[in-house]
């Protein structure tokens, strides 16, 4: 599902308040951490990720890798802070308003 403008400026104001929930190091993406980033964005839907490797380059191609493969829209890039949303369709935690 992705979001249209209101939703998404919806998702942007709920992701101040949020702490990285996964952290990538030096050893990048790895299986471990693509299990751990679906169990949180299964459990809470709305995730801030922080990406401490290389460049901006290699930072973007990591989270844009990260989305890709677990299906999440990137809903915000600030540096070394990305915020993932996936949508939980068997059970929403998130209700975006009318």
């Amino acid at each position: 599902m992705t979001p249209n403008k209101i939703q998404l400026r919806f998702l942007k104001t709920r992701c101040h308040a949020l702490d990285p929930v996964v952290r990538i190091g030096q050893k990048g993406v790895t299986e471990a951490l693509m299990s751990e980033l679906e169990i949180a964005l299964a459990h809470h839907e709305l995730i801030k990720i922080k990406v401490g490797i290389g460049d901006r380059d290699e930072r973007q191609a990591a989270i844009r890798q990260i989305a890709e493969n677990s299906n999440a829209n990137i809903i915000q890039q600030i540096g070394q802070i990305a915020v993932l949303f996936r949508r939980n369709h068997e059970k929403p935690v998130i209700v975006f308003p009318k």
